[in-house]
């Protein structure tokens, strides 16, 4: 579920007249386009690059790395060097993803793989990156945010060869560029897709239907995504298998839920200094997402209200998050117009708002951009939407994601979430002919249970092991799954319980024969990557 966060917080008393605050002579008026607004290249406080760069459009430069290639469009390719500290920095957090690294690089699992993605890039991503060229494919790069591309880091894989094409506070009209310059590469066809929202497999789809049927496999690891490729399915208009990341529960806990928990704090501090403590917080949605953000801002004494369309998520909510109060206010139902003129309009004066959901339809920021209403840059993904009578409502990163705009994620969670990314396509990409269908699949519980296993090392953490009788008293392989592939660690509110349109789940055929699968720990570790398909079955 998407969760739009709202931060409800009063300032001044409600009677307090806004008349007191006038509108300044000479503010900017909320009229300016999008593409302007957009065009605003600000920095987070995850970014080296300031105000004072070059304000000139990566688009009209001409940047060359150290060998020479031009094939990127980036911010300043000079600032690789500061980028590829930042890439080592991550890299330190994601040992999993390295040693998944050097397990693959020998056998080469995507040696022949031509992937385009298109994700958020940040330092973490450029791990992920890096991984998918070792193992040996050809990868062109985009953002999935106008805001969250940290600019050096872009210029650190440019450098190296990796076709970039992003830079942060690009317009609409650069987003799609981009995406158009990732795809269109004379002599040079995707295999894979690796995305982040759905925007480049909607683009491909529509403007080169041809090259969308040779694909052999999409990744998504977002709800908008997935959400978008499950209505290609039931159109019956998808013609390539794809593989739905974002509800694995690896990627449900991990970046979901505890991700969130600790970036919604992060973000908000960063933008608006405020103190949690007695605010009155209102939390759109109580999905995986929602449930991050509200146990974070109530550890800190806000006074959390939740909106909810489940009755199971409001019931949870309730009873076992800690009695947060239920309010139902009406158009909050579902993921686009969740926060509404009208109820903007009826915030109190001093209001934060802020989206915790991937897109920027949530909150209806098109219906601020009108004349009677004053737009005024404060920060860095700061502005105060002014109202005739002197109200404020302070809206963060015009709507967009805050975490990956305003401020940054744990490492360790996007090394979780990445490693899944990287071993869903080597599924795809090695499955033999036939093994999937054109059709949205749900990740096998063996590479959810594989990815966990990676990461335990980090804590010195080591497993029980069932001896053979208590096994087989459970009826399981003694190195799993060891949960049946309907058991919920978390039950999906944005898709049926079955996970599938049809009510059908959308799991990898079962192998004919479990001995192709890792018998001992010891086997499942040294498994060779060329037949690496077998462990997802």
């Amino acid at each position: 579920r998407l969760c739009v966060t709202l931060c409800q917080i009063q300032f001044v008393e409600d009677k307090q007249e806004f008349s007191r605050f006038p509108t300044k002579t000479g503010r900017r008026s909320l009229s300016r386009s999008i593409s302007q607004s957009s065009t605003d290249s600000y920095s987070s406080a995850a970014s080296y690059t300031d105000s004072s760069d070059d304000e000139t459009s990566p688009r009209e430069k001409t940047q060359l790395n150290s060998k020479g290639t031009g094939d990127f469009c980036v911010k300043n390719i000079k600032q690789a060097e500061f980028g590829r500290r930042e890439i080592e920095i991550a890299e330190q957090d994601m040992s999993a993803l390295i040693s998944l690294r050097k397990r693959a690089q020998g056998e080469k699992p995507l040696a022949g793989a031509k992937i385009v993605g298109c994700t958020h890039i940040t330092a973490q991503t450029a791990v992920l990156i890096e991984t998918l060229v070792a193992l040996g494919a050809q990868c062109r790069w985009t953002a999935c945010n106008i805001y969250s591309t940290q600019n050096e880091v872009a210029a650190a894989l440019s450098e190296i060869g990796v076709a970039v094409f992003a830079w942060k506070g690009e317009s609409e009209d650069d987003f799609w560029w981009c995406i158009d310059k990732c795809v269109n590469m004379e002599g040079w066809q995707p295999n894979m897709i690796l995305d982040d929202g759905g925007d480049l497999t909607h683009w491909v789809y529509k403007k080169y239907p041809n090259v969308f049927k040779k694909i052999r496999g999409i990744v998504e690891e977002s709800v908008t995504g997935v959400h978008r490729l499950y209505q290609l399915s039931k159109a019956g208009k998808l013609c390539v298998p794809a593989m739905n990341v974002n509800d694995s529960v690896t990627k449900q806990k991990f970046d979901n839920l505890y991700c969130c928990r600790e970036s919604i704090l992060d973000g908000l501090k960063r933008t608006t200094d405020v103190m949690f403590g007695g605010k009155q917080v209102v939390v759109c949605g109580y999905g995986e997402v929602g449930k991050g953000c509200t146990a974070a801002l109530k550890a800190m004494g806000s006074i959390v209200y939740v909106t909810e369309i489940d009755p199971i998520c409001a019931l949870q909510a309730w009873v076992c998050a800690g009695a947060f109060r239920l309010v139902f206010p009406s158009g909050l139902l579902g993921n686009k117009s969740v926060v509404t003129r009208d109820q903007l309009d009826r915030m109190k004066n001093g209001s934060i708002v802020c989206n915790m959901g991937h897109s920027n339809t949530e909150i209806d920021v098109a219906s601020l951009r009108t004349p009677e209403l004053t737009w005024e840059r404060v920060r860095s993904q700061v502005d105060h939407v002014i109202w005739p009578d002197g109200k404020r409502v302070i809206l963060l990163a015009e709507g967009r994601l805050l975490n990956l705009s305003c401020s940054t994620v744990p490492t360790f969670v996007l090394s979780i979430t990445a490693t899944t990314q990287a071993l869903a396509l080597i599924e795809l990409y090695n499955a033999p002919e036939g093994r999937y269908k054109q059709d949205v699949y749900l990740l096998p519980k063996k590479m959810d249970e594989y990815v966990a296993s990676l990461h335990l090392p980090t804590f010195d953490a080591h497993l029980t092991e069932l001896s053979e009788e208590q096994a087989k008293y459970l009826g399981l392989n003694k190195n799993g799954p060891f949960k049946p592939n309907y058991y919920r660690y978390k039950c999906p509110s944005h898709i049926p319980f079955k996970g599938h349109p049809n009510g059908s789940v959308m799991h990898p055929p079962q192998p004919q024969n479990e001995l192709s699968m890792a018998t001992s720990s010891k086997a499942f570790n040294d498994i060779k990557f060329i037949h690496f398909t077998n462990i997802f079955m």
